[in-house]
């Protein structure tokens, strides 16, 4: 039986959530030039997939954070998402703007949750990691304990590994850059000769490239 980083990481190619381009690389809003692209709201497409991805962050919630009290998204790519995982575990759902509302309450956490209540942080996509940690800061400086965060998928760069270290957030993804790169070449779907480029780009995507 497969494990959940290999079935994520095939089902994400399989529906182009996750594109590969070596030879003709993408360039991210930062100005990164990179050999991948990730837009994880394509999940939300196909039913068997984002039930496969909500189940396996239940899974990863209950086996590492028992019951929470309350399911937060990072806006917006992690908002559904989030929803079908409170949904599952039947507990209330916030979510987290990446700066307060220009108009109306001005709110940043958009939801009910009082202080001192306990919330577990739901993420599509981990690149350098500021914007996710942007929510957690959030939320702390709102007296809510963050228990930890999970996210689909990572690129595993280091300095969001560092990142998360210094914010103490304890982070579970389903799966990664490493095995991704593993199904695309068992897979065909990349080269052997991609393999180089694809590594490289990993060391140093802001500078990759230019």
């Amino acid at each position: 039986m497969e494990n959940l980083e290999i079935k994520i990481a095939k089902s994400l190619l399989q529906i182009k959530a996750i594109k590969l381009q070596p030879a003709n690389p993408f360039t991210w809003a930062s100005g990164w030039n990179s050999p991948i692209y990730c837009d994880n709201r394509k999940t939300l497409s196909y039913p068997d997939i984002r039930n496969e991805i909500r189940d396996g962050f239940v899974d990863i919630i209950k086996e590492k954070y028992g019951t929470p009290d309350v399911i937060a998204g990072v806006a917006t790519g992690a908002i559904a998402i989030g929803m079908l995982v409170a949904d599952a575990m039947n507990l209330p759902f916030i979510y987290v703007r990446p700066k307060p509302k220009e108009h109306g309450l001005g709110n940043m956490i958009e939801g009910e949750i009082p202080v001192g209540k306990k919330v577990l942080v739901v993420e599509d996509l981990i690149s350098t990691g500021k914007s996710s940690l942007n929510a957690v800061e959030a939320l702390r400086k709102a007296d809510i304990e963050v228990l930890g965060m999970v996210a689909i998928f990572t690129y595993g760069f280091q300095i969001s590994e560092q990142n998360f270290k210094e914010a103490n957030v304890n982070l579970t993804t389903l799966s990664n850059y490493n095995e991704l790169i593993k199904i695309a070449l068992d897979s065909g779907y990349v080269k052997e000769s991609d393999l180089e480029t694809l590594q490289q780009w990993r060391v140093d995507p802001a500078n990759w490239n230019k």
